[in-house]
Order: structure tokens, then C-alpha cells, then sequence
């Protein structure tokens, strides 16, 4: 085997190792913001403890307790309301 074909299968075989990582990360990542998604519709209210419901209203997402002691939303989409609201 020449020099110039140990090179070719050692730059194969890093770029196989580096696709093996990003793809690992990748997986990381969504598993990551799956619990995190799975954690924020297991939050409690904070005056009966009961876990709040995902909701969406006229297209805007909220979390609402079903006791009805009130709704919760997220920055970007209050930040969206307030925009369409001017």
C-alpha cells in the first residue's frame, strides 16, 4: 500500500468517525429538548399543585391550570400577541 493510499483511508476513516460524532451529538440534542419539552408540560400551578395543560388560544400556545386559577405563556409567543396587538 503506497503513502498516497494510507493517507486517502486514514482521511476516510476520520471523516467516517467525525459524521459517527455529529450524528451522535444530533441524537443528544433531541433527546435533550424531548425532556425538556416533556418537563415543561409537567408543570405544576403554582397555588393547586396540578399539572398544567397545553392549550393553544386563537393560535397563541399556553399552559392552563384546569382548576382554572389561570394561564401561563411563553415569552416569544407573549412577545408575538404584543406585536400584533399595536
Amino acid at each position: 500500500m503506497t503513502s498516497d493510499n494510507k493517507d486517502r483511508l486514514g482521511s476516510k476513516l476520520h471523516d467516517v468517525e467525525a459524521a459517527r460524532e455529529d450524528q451522535w451529538a444530533r441524537q443528544r440534542d433531541a433527546d435533550l429538548l424531548e425532556k425538556m419539552r416533556e418537563r415543561m408540560s409537567k408543570t405544576a400551578c403554582p397555588h393547586c399543585k396540578q399539572f398544567l395543560v397545553a392549550k393553544s388560544e386563537a393560535g397563541v400556545p399556553l399552559h392552563v391550570c384546569p382548576a382554572g386559577h389561570g394561564a401561563w405563556i411563553d415569552a416569544p409567543a407573549l412577545k408575538a400577541v404584543l406585536k400584533e396587538q399595536k
